[in-house]
């Protein structure tokens, strides 16, 4: 997904532009912090208390110029009016949070009204239209016939969460002034490796394994069927 992400920003801005980045929900903080190494001004926002208490721990880390170019704000994501101004930033990012939301429709809002004309949003959510792939590929046919009509699922830590259909988040997108730009698929063939699946060690193996997701996570009809979906829109 980072590299999905990379390859929007430098579509959309000049190389060598230092963006202005929101990182809503930004958990422990390896993109805020990926991106502020790369010379970008991060807000990273996150409610979860020992989320943020790592984030804290890992940019305590970096070199000074690195710790200077990121901002931490505990919050929901959901008052970003309260803490930022409309247009306040060049990116956002929303990774892993709308699943957790159920009505997301002001949250987004929100979120597209900080972004500058021409501003780019990044969601990264479950896939709704392919929730039933994991349980029937495990051969657990109940669980993927009750998946076909449903946005509902639990996930890998026995959370219930929600999912999102590319179309009514394409709609939602048009409906706030950022229309879908591109998509992506992530997680295609790896999704079944469990939490515990070493990494490949060998860097060919490595390097082959990111290639094939990457390539399927923009060719169809493989990106239709991952288990998360990589949408970017722009502010007009």
């Amino acid at each position: 997904m980072a590299r999905q992400l990379d390859e929007q920003m430098t579509e959309r801005f000049p190389v060598g532009q230092r963006l202005r980045v929101l990182d809503v929900g930004m958990g422990q903080g390896t993109q805020a912090l990926r991106l502020a190494r790369a010379g970008h001004k991060v807000t990273g926002v996150e409610q979860d208390a020992t989320m943020l208490a790592l984030a804290r721990e890992a940019l305590a880390a970096e070199p000074e110029g690195i710790r200077s170019r990121v901002r931490l704000v505990e919050s929901d994501g959901r008052d970003t009016g309260v803490h930022f101004l409309p247009g306040s930033f060049d990116v956002v990012l929303c990774h892993g949070v709308l699943m957790y939301v159920e009505n997301p429709d002001a949250l987004l809002a929100g979120l597209a009204r900080m972004l500058a004309p021409g501003g780019l949003i990044s969601l990264l959510v479950r896939n709704g239209d392919a929730l039933a792939m994991r349980p029937g590929l495990a051969g657990d046919w109940a669980t993927a016939l009750a998946s076909f009509d449903t946005t509902a699922s639990t996930n890998r830590l026995g959370v219930d969460v929600r999912a999102d259909r590319l179309n009514a988040l394409t709609s939602a997108l048009a409906g706030i002034g950022a229309p879908l730009h591109t998509w992506y698929g992530v997680r295609i063939f790896t999704d079944l490796a469990s939490d515990d699946a070493p990494v490949p060690q060998n860097p060919e193996n490595m390097a082959a394994l990111l290639a094939a997701e990457e390539r399927a996570g923009r060719t169809d009809p493989y990106r239709g069927v991952a288990a998360l979906l990589h949408l970017c829109g722009v502010r007009g």
